[in-house]
């Protein structure tokens, strides 16, 4: 083990206004569900995406779920969503009764694949989730043509891809809600946090009701649906506002990051990065392949990396590969692709402040693993 510092594989950024905002929410007093960092946050996000509405909510996977019971998910729905994601995709459908049917990944983007999204589709499929995976978005075309061909919600999981752009329009205004997460590790933190973004007037004053117990939004005690307690604090808003301000810059930093570790693998022929179609994609995580690489060998890579102080991370794992999505029915052929990238894929450091000198230590030290 060495005596280098340790390179974490992400941290949170303050740079801005945070502090200010937040001191200013306990000395209002105004630090739960109730307080105007939360409103303007809203206003923000929902000005941001060219969108009418924002609803925030207390984190990314509570925004999955709200969205969802808003469309009117229910049981013995089925809702296609990628094997190759994190697993709250999956998850929060689940938490409608309603059955995630887990479908591969395209084996260059890794996201989504249309076609196995067009095979998986039946009587019973009433909305697709694509994920704009580690901040590279989906091929949101063929997705929504699919979509509209078989009358099916769109909901976009863009927990990772805040900033991305599909054809130049932002991920989340392209399906009927988008979702987004404000993680300690994501683009943008609030420590825990969620959003939901809409242009329908009808959805998004339900999930506002759904978001607050069901309530009736004119008389105060007064419930009309079974709703939950999804609310984001004004606290949170009021970091989430100063994350906002900066998002510009802390994207662009986030490129340069990127570019600095391109340029470190390029002559790395066993490398392999994620493909990107007519977009402007983000770098939540910096997430290569190495190519031929089996689960074991991977491992061995991340300890070569943890003996030098380097944190990494393996890929999402494939969700059928889980105990509780083995059986009943959650996928109907083998997502291989979902598997191979698996096997293949780590993540590396990525967070502002990462320097060029780290960046390079880190790309010579796995390159020196995978040539070992």
């Amino acid at each position: 083990m060495t005596d280098r510092k340790k390179i974490n594989i992400a941290q949170p950024s303050f740079l801005g206004n945070e502090k200010k905002y937040l001191l200013d929410t306990i000395e209002s007093g105004w630090i739960s569900s109730i307080g105007p960092y939360i409103e303007k946050f809203e206003q923000e996000f929902a000005r941001y995406h060219g969108v009418k509405h924002a609803i925030a909510t207390h984190n990314g996977t509570i925004a999955l779920h709200l969205a969802l019971v808003a469309a009117g998910i229910t049981s013995d729905d089925e809702v296609i969503v990628p094997d190759f994601t994190f697993v709250a995709t999956a998850n929060s459908v689940r938490y409608c009764n309603a059955r995630p049917i887990l479908t591969d990944v395209d084996a260059g983007d890794w996201n989504i694949d249309p076609d196995a999204v067009a095979a998986n589709i039946t009587p019973k499929t009433k909305a697709i989730i694509p994920v704009h995976l580690y901040g590279n978005p989906a091929r949101m075309d063929k997705l929504g043509a699919l979509a509209r061909k078989h009358g099916l919600i769109m909901i976009e999981d863009c927990a990772e891809a805040l900033g991305a752009t599909y054809n130049g329009k932002r991920v989340g205004t392209m399906g009927d809600i988008g979702c987004f997460s404000f993680f300690g590790n994501k683009i943008i933190t609030t420590g825990e946090g969620g959003m939901c973004i809409t242009d329908n007037d009808a959805l998004a004053e339900r999930m506002r009701i759904l978001r607050d117990h069901g309530m009736n939004r004119q008389k105060k005690y007064w419930y009309d649906f079974l709703g939950f307690n999804y609310r984001m604090t004004n606290m949170q808003a009021a970091i989430g506002l100063a994350q906002l301000e900066q998002l510009d810059d802390l994207l662009n930093m986030r490129d340069e990051i990127y570019r600095t570790y391109q340029n470190a693998f390029v002559n790395c022929s066993q490398v392999v990065l994620q493909e990107t179609h007519h977009q402007r994609h983000v770098n939540w995580i910096f997430t290569l392949r190495m190519k031929g690489f089996t689960e074991t060998r991977r491992d061995d890579v991340m300890e070569v990396l943890k003996a030098q102080n380097i944190d990494s991370r393996p890929a999402f794992y494939p969700i059928h590969h889980m105990e509780f999505y083995r059986h009943d029915g959650f996928f109907r052929t083998t997502p291989a692709n979902s598997v191979l990238v698996s096997q293949e894929a780590i993540s590396l450091p990525t967070f502002i402040g990462l320097g060029e000198s780290d960046i390079n230590f880190i790309a010579q030290t796995l390159i020196g693993s995978i040539n070992h």
